[in-house]
């Protein structure tokens, strides 16, 4: 269970991600979790950089869904902003949301990268799934108090995959 934990990258933000490594991993889609991945939470505008960010990636050869728990308006309004389709209500970690996504992009799950702060969501939904994971360090302390609960396992679990060498 421990490894489903496991990042397959790590970084600090979104920029710090080298679309030349993705590419020669063989990845060709990207889904993006919202809430402090690239919005802060319950935020309803992205930043000028996040979203220049966002618009580059069909450039650089990928397709692009975002893929959150939240609610369909909200998730929406954040995928206008990107140009990009959506998955609301995705259910994570459960594999349903991220099926659907690649299913979106019309590409197999090996061929995806998961990008997201939250290791019991976003990287454990990935990675029972086969995608190659990314984990980002949260936008921002404010959360919704159920994160905030699963941010002190999450805490736990790291502190265990440093521990363990996988991290």
């Amino acid at each position: 269970m421990l490894k489903l934990l496991v990042p397959g990258l790590a970084v600090n933000t979104l920029s710090d991600i080298d679309f030349a490594e993705l590419k020669q991993r063989g990845i060709r889609g990207i889904i993006l979790d919202l809430d402090n991945t690239i919005i802060p939470w319950n935020s309803p505008e992205l930043c000028p950089e996040v979203l220049a960010w966002i618009k580059d990636l069909p450039g650089q050869g990928f397709k692009v869904c975002l893929v959150s728990n939240n609610g369909k308006r909200r998730v929406k309004h954040i995928a206008l902003q990107c140009g990009a389709p959506f998955i609301a209500r995705a259910l994570k970690p459960s594999r349903t949301g991220f099926r659907r996504a690649a299913s979106v992009m019309e590409l197999h799950s090996e061929a995806i990268a998961v990008i997201g702060d939250q290791l019991f969501t976003d990287i454990l939904g990935g990675n029972r799934q086969g995608m190659l994971t990314i984990r980002v360090k949260p936008l921002a302390a404010k959360e919704f108090i159920g994160t905030k609960i699963t941010r002190q396992l999450e805490k736990v679990a790291l502190r265990l995959l440093k521990a363990t060498g996988h991290l």
